[in-house]
């Protein structure tokens, strides 16, 4: 039996590693198809969900740097391995969790080589995705630009204006 743990727990590392960031979930009154639903919205986000045994779970993590004890941990555990970008996996957590009545909690998350809190995790999921943040980024640098750009046009603008008034006058004070 020890051996079968130790494989499982290796396992459960291995994951952890070729992810490097996950988020710690309670989850309660999971029926097949909510987990079926569950691990498909969390497919979809590249991220992957790994249930098992709590102390299997904090054993795996360890490596990590992060140290939870399995009764510092409520009710049933799973582990959300995050995809490419961990900020849309934990929005997909989120939203799964309004739209099922609130059948999964977040407990802890390591993002980006840091552990976080649950309210931690829930704040970092209220920011824009990372096309969001580029383009937020790039109307930064494009902002002064463009307002500069647009200074100009309205000098130009007026002079034409005064140039085009200035003939009128001479042309309406001029006798015929």
């Amino acid at each position: 039996m020890k051996q079968e743990k130790q494989l499982l727990i290796d396992e459960v590392q291995e994951l952890v590693e070729q992810h490097s960031s996950f988020i710690l979930v309670q989850y309660k009154g999971f029926k097949a198809n909510v987990a079926h639903n569950f691990r498909r919205a969390i497919k979809k986000t590249g991220g992957e969900v790994q249930m098992a045994r709590k102390r299997v779970l904090t054993k795996s993590i360890q490596p990590m740097g992060v140290s939870i004890s399995s009764d510092a941990l409520p009710g049933h555990i799973t582990l959300v391995l995050t995809g490419k970008d961990p900020i849309e996996t934990t929005k997909a957590l989120f939203q799964f969790g309004k739209e099922n009545d609130r059948t999964i909690t977040v407990c802890a998350g390591q993002l980006y080589g840091q552990l976080y809190s649950a309210a931690d995790v829930e704040r970092l999921s209220q920011l824009p995705d990372r096309d969001g943040m580029r383009a937020q980024l790039l109307a930064t640098f494009e902002a002064p630009l463009s307002h500069t750009i647009a200074v100009m046009e309205a000098i130009l603008c007026s002079v034409m204006h005064c140039l085009e008034n200035k003939s009128k006058q001479q042309e309406d004070s001029s006798p015929e």
